[in-house]
């Protein structure tokens, strides 16, 4: 199970089976086949339905594979229903990991390619990723995008090979993945540009991912026809401004993610971040939006299916 997780079912609209960790016991419910999910001792207790299922549109697996947590992972995120997820690609051991797993665990985890900026000086494989791109279980291209924060003098190199992978998704008429920091005005020009030589499915044309940026930038993102995502960030104490974005995405353009094994959400802080946590985000938007947890889990799951052609 996920860390600190317990659970408890409800039968004939009582909870049995309570535990310290569990809601009390004269809690009402509606339904005879609720799940009650709690990871952790300050977390909410999260009340799932029959037809709750998350899908972590971003997610690194290369840790997990090469430290043997890979199974745990998988075990937890289907316990927790997040029943779908995204492998993120972005150098050649990233694609080739994303490819064998998404070969692996078909209708479960997804493929994606492409290159990202930390190898902008370093002339990386175009035939290879190309390869990737045309094996239909490669659903995006990414992650790729604008990094200023640390190498802005490498920002001419970073902006060449943007362009070549977003060339590469009007290519082969998959969505990209973009990273952007700190790289605004750069990141909405090579959109546009992108935008404007897409011929595909206008829906889409890509997810900017692990969200960070104000209202204004996200307006100019949606203009362009992207779809946002929110990860962990969304819950964290600082994120007052992230929080009000989150309020303004329209309902079609909004997914979740985790980024694992990065930016655990609250309360996991401090615990290496898996998929199955992306429940914190999606209750953190829910509480945002007006909604419930059910509603958020199954909206932006349905748009990463369309996103990503499933």
């Amino acid at each position: 199970m996920p860390i600190g997780v317990e659970y408890c079912k409800a039968e004939n609209g009582k909870i049995i089976s309570p535990g310290k960790d569990s809601p009390p016991s004269n809690k009402k419910t509606s339904s005879t086949k609720l799940l009650y999910l709690k990871f952790s001792h300050t977390s909410p207790c999260f009340r799932l339905t029959p037809t709750t299922m998350f899908f972590d549109s971003h997610v690194h697996f290369d840790r997990f594979v090469k430290d043997g947590t890979f199974q745990d992972l998988l075990d937890h995120s289907k316990e927790a229903k997040v029943l779908e997820m995204l492998a993120i690609g972005g150098s050649s051991e990233a694609n080739a990991l994303s490819l064998k797993l998404a070969k692996e665990h078909p209708g479960r985890i997804f493929g994606c390619a492409g290159y990202d900026r930390d190898l902008a000086t370093e002339s990386p494989d175009g035939p290879e990723l190309r390869g990737f791109l045309e094996n239909p279980l490669v659903r995006a291209v990414g992650e790729t995008g604008l990094d200023y924060y640390y190498t802005a003098e490498t920002a001419s190199e970073q902006k060449k090979l943007f362009a070549e992978n977003l060339a590469l998704a009007v290519e082969f008429e998959k969505p990209v993945v973009v990273h952007t920091r700190d790289a605004d005005g750069d990141t909405i020009a090579l959109l546009k540009d992108y935008s404007n030589a897409w011929k595909g499915d206008p829906g889409r044309l890509g997810v900017l991912h692990c969200f960070t940026r104000d209202t204004a930038f996200a307006r100019q993102v949606l203009d362009l026809g992207l779809m946002i995502s929110f990860s962990g960030i969304v819950t964290f104490a600082n994120a007052d401004p992230l929080r009000e974005v989150a309020t303004y995405v329209p309902d079609d353009r909004l997914l979740i993610e985790t980024d694992s094994p990065y930016l655990a959400p609250v309360p996991m802080r401090g615990n290496r971040n898996e998929p199955a946590f992306v429940v914190h985000v999606a209750n953190r938007l829910a509480d945002l939006r007006g909604g419930s947890l059910d509603s958020i889990a199954n909206l932006t799951a349905k748009n990463a299916r369309t996103l990503f052609a499933l």
